[in-house]
């Protein structure tokens, strides 16, 4: 009997603090109902609360920063309100049409990319936080196979750019700036990734679900729907997932801690049983480390831990196969911010309301009244008017030429006859 009373009791106290507990709130595709991982989650004012998980489910969240935005690449975005996360938030897909993709010839072996990359990085210490909102234009130059005697490359070249900082100290005043002397952001480094097989599963099926698992977590997650695939890697769940991010690699092996990872690739047009650079329609990606490298525990003037964190969407605007000679081409064109500005592409959502507002301060500044008020370091502006320095380094230079090898038959000639002049020069000089 008393064993009978233990366990009803048991069970009248288990039913509050079930009740209590918060419901894990899971985002999904509306089509499939499969959950969406690593969903990019924003709060009311526009700032990243982090990602959704493995499962779907959004990270803990307090009401008072809600309404939230959720944003995944290929779904149209979602503004969810508090009292409208109870269950299950679901995305609808956008699809968005590429330009065909065709091969004109066979002298036509690259696969040259254009894309719009918008980032949002942060660098904070215990003391201070730098936010940089980027947008720029890149692009990809990818041979067709290893005989194009062309290197190309896998990683975002950036061919016009914005960046819009903001600085903020422990009493919270801030500033705000179009530039800063600390590169701090990891979008430049997370490009295109090689051929992959697709999982078996998903080679033959219509809408499937593949996950590869890693040691201790989901290592792979792959999902496809009709021809479209997509992809979600946990670059830390297996060593092996550092090949989808190679341009990636002089970084892991430097001393920096990464406690998240995570990149999401979408292709569109999957007709075989692999994935190439030539399907992709965009990806994104949210890396979290502790250190950046490059002496960036700098940053203060005391020695404390820097924290790093990047979330960016990459939008493929173009692509095309062209030749060498118009790949050579593309590789030494300049081009001219003010003249063609960032390439935005339609389906990009809109911006947060506190990226806009740093855009309009940051517009705001009045460039040409900094550059005239600027007063020089007298501290390094030199005493001697330089003449003297321009007669010792115009004949240091020569003799170090002579030495280098640079004119290296003349040097034997005439070594020896300069260095005692220029002996005699120094010691005339030095009496006076």
């Amino acid at each position: 009997m008393r064993k009978i009373i233990f366990i009803l009791m048991s069970f009248l106290f288990f039913i509050p603090v079930m009740k209590g507990r918060d419901v894990r709130v899971v985002v999904a595709d509306s089509t499939t109902g499969v959950p969406l991982p690593n969903a990019s989650v924003y709060d009311r004012n526009g700032r990243a609360v982090g990602i959704t998980d493995g499962k779907g489910s959004l990270p803990r969240i307090a009401r008072d920063r809600y309404p939230i935005t959720i944003r995944y690449i290929g779904f149209d975005e979602r503004r969810v309100e508090a009292d409208g996360c109870r269950d299950t938030v679901f995305l609808r897909e956008n699809v968005s049409e590429l330009p065909e993709l065709t091969v004109e010839s066979k002298k036509h072996r690259l696969l040259h990319i254009l894309a719009y990359v918008r980032e949002y990085s942060t660098l904070a210490t215990y003391t201070d936080t730098v936010f940089l909102f980027r947008e720029k234009t890149v692009d990809f130059m990818v041979p067709s196979d290893r005989k194009v005697r062309f290197m190309g490359w896998s990683a975002p070249r950036v061919l016009t750019s914005g960046s819009y900082f903001r600085f903020t100290n422990s009493d919270g005043l801030d500033s705000v700036s179009d530039a800063s002397r600390h590169h701090f952001s990891w979008s430049d480094w997370v490009g295109l990734p090689p051929v992959r097989k697709l999982p078996p599963g998903l080679t033959a099926a219509d809408v499937a679900t593949d996950t590869v698992r890693g040691k201790y977590s989901p290592s792979e997650i792959w999902n496809r729907n009709g021809d479209r695939v997509a992809v979600d890697i946990d670059i830390l769940a297996d060593g092996a997932n550092r090949g989808w991010v190679p341009d990636f690699a002089g970084f892991f092996r430097k001393e920096i801690d990464y406690d998240r990872f995570k990149v999401r690739y979408e292709f569109d047009g999957i007709v075989g049983d692999s994935v190439s650079p030539a399907d992709m329609t965009g990806y994104t990606f949210h890396i979290e480390s502790n250190g950046r490298g490059r002496n960036m525990f700098m940053f203060n003037s005391v020695d404390e831990p820097v924290f790093v964190t990047t979330d960016a969407e990459v939008y493929i605007l173009d692509k095309e196969y062209i030749t060498v000679k118009e790949a050579k081409k593309w590789t030494k064109t300049k081009f001219d911010v003010e003249e063609i500005g960032v390439l935005e592409p339609i389906d990009a959502p809109p911006l947060p309301s506190s990226v806009e507002a740093l855009v309009a301060r940051v517009g705001k500044i009045d460039q040409e009244r900094l550059r005239l008020d600027f007063a020089p370091d007298q501290r390094y502006v030199s005493r001697f008017d330089g003449r003297k320095n321009f007669r010792i380094g115009n004949r240091a230079l020569r003799l170090l030429k002579d030495v280098t090898g640079i004119t290296y038959y003349k040097s034997h000639r005439n070594f020896n006859r300069k260095w005692n002049e220029l002996k005699k020069w120094r010691d005339k000089d030095t009496k006076q």
